[in-house]
């Protein structure tokens, strides 16, 4: 019996009151990012309910982590599908993701305040420094198992390094540049639209990445779809192409102010995706702060709604796997290749201390995000008592 099956003779089983309880607690303990979504899933839908077994479990993480968008929020909804069919895939979803954005969007209106009180732009300033050494972190950690995958070592060099050179300088073209590495293998491997349906749905993204917006609200849902659809990688892969949108092309928040945004996506539970909340929040208040999360994590319900029963499918097509053999690595240097704008956006010299000292914490003692965070705001504080410029 496949997922599907196995997931359409479950529905029903279990209470919706049980799904949200669930499903929202591990929205609320959720620090930590993936890692620790995933490991409170299998701890919750494996090893104590017995709801998943461990190989499904398994491939519903390798399944997620082929499409674009937030994996671990989608293996959360895939869960909850599971379990409860779609209505457990709303509730489950939406209570996964909700406890974080009430959380974010809180802080939010504490560090966008048109006069925030001087400690706390210490803080930001602070937490916001540490920011472009997790980028690092963040792609150096995926860089072994993506290696050894590799097919053709030259070709995966030469994608990570457009990758990493596109997040560094064109920012807003970025996507393009993921898409265009996962074409170009596809093309290699010679894989026709005939074989396999799913190389036909492959160039969509790319055409629908070539539209502009017009400003107002299109603006803000444009930019939350990108955030959505089209981030192959995780969250910090659409990262640069968001400090350009908000800060350099519409002008929503200050460079200062989006390392705070992306700061607060890593110290809060549940998806690190939820930074375009905050983006959402200085573009039109709590409104655009709501509409940018709506619309950024619409297309992992439909990609899980319309597509979970064919997860195994997917891991098995030969035009999805060879796409991503050219985007994966593109999106792996892409999140390393943040770290460059993030860096340059430092407005203060002991900014610059705090990286090093950020950098030290992650990528030579190999210690948590969280506690870097929360540790670079602690020291960002404090260089505020002692009279350093924060502003």
């Amino acid at each position: 019996m496949t997922p599907g099956e196995q997931a359409a003779a479950s529905a029903g089983k279990l209470g919706l009151l049980t799904v949200a309880r669930e499903w929202g607690r591990i929205g609320c303990i959720g620090f930590g990012g993936p890692p620790a979504h995933i490991a409170l899933l299998r701890q919750l839908c494996v090893e104590r309910r017995n709801w998943l077994e461990a190989r499904e479990f398994e491939d519903a993480i390798a399944a997620c982590n082929l499409l674009p968008g937030p994996a671990s929020t989608q293996l959360a909804i895939f869960c909850a599908w599971r379990v409860r069919a779609r209505a457990g895939a709303l509730v489950g979803g939406a209570c996964f993701i909700i406890p974080g954005l009430i959380l974010i969007l809180a802080l939010a209106a504490l560090f966008l305040a048109g006069s925030p009180p001087r400690w706390v732009r210490g803080a930001g300033a602070g937490a916001g420094a540490a920011v472009a050494a997790v980028a690092l972190q963040a792609g150096s950690s995926l860089l072994p198992d993506s290696w050894r995958r590799a097919r053709g070592k030259v070709r995966w060099l030469a994608y990570l390094a457009a990758g990493a050179t596109a997040a560094a300088t064109v920012g807003p073209w970025l996507v393009l540049v993921l898409l265009g590495c996962g074409l170009l293998e596809l093309a290699i491997n010679h894989v026709s639209r005939g074989d396999d349906p799913v190389h036909g749905l492959l160039p969509m993204p790319l055409l629908v990445a070539t539209a502009t917006a017009t400003g107002g609200l299109l603006s803000l849902v444009w930019v939350a779809f990108k955030v959505g659809a089209l981030s192959y990688g995780g969250g910090f892969v659409i990262i640069p192409l968001m400090q350009h949108d908000a800060v350099h092309t519409y002008h929503w928040m200050t460079a200062g102010q989006f390392l705070s945004a992306v700061a607060l996506g890593q110290v809060t539970p549940g998806p690190v995706v939820q930074t375009v909340a905050v983006v959402g929040y200085a573009a039109a208040g709590v409104g655009g702060g709501l509409l940018a999360a709506l619309v950024a994590f619409t297309p992992s319900f439909l990609f899980v709604l319309g597509g979970g029963r064919y997860f195994d499918r997917l891991r098995a097509s030969a035009a999805v796997q060879a796409f991503l053999t050219g985007a994966g690595p593109a999106a792996i240097g892409a999140i390393a290749g943040a770290a460059v704008p993030l860096a340059l956006a430092l407005a203060h010299l002991w900014q610059l201390g705090l990286l090093a000292l950020a950098a030290i914490w992650l990528l030579g003692l190999r210690r948590g995000v969280v506690s870097a965070i929360v540790g670079a705001a602690g020291l960002g504080v404090l260089a505020f008592a002692a009279g350093a410029p924060v502003g």
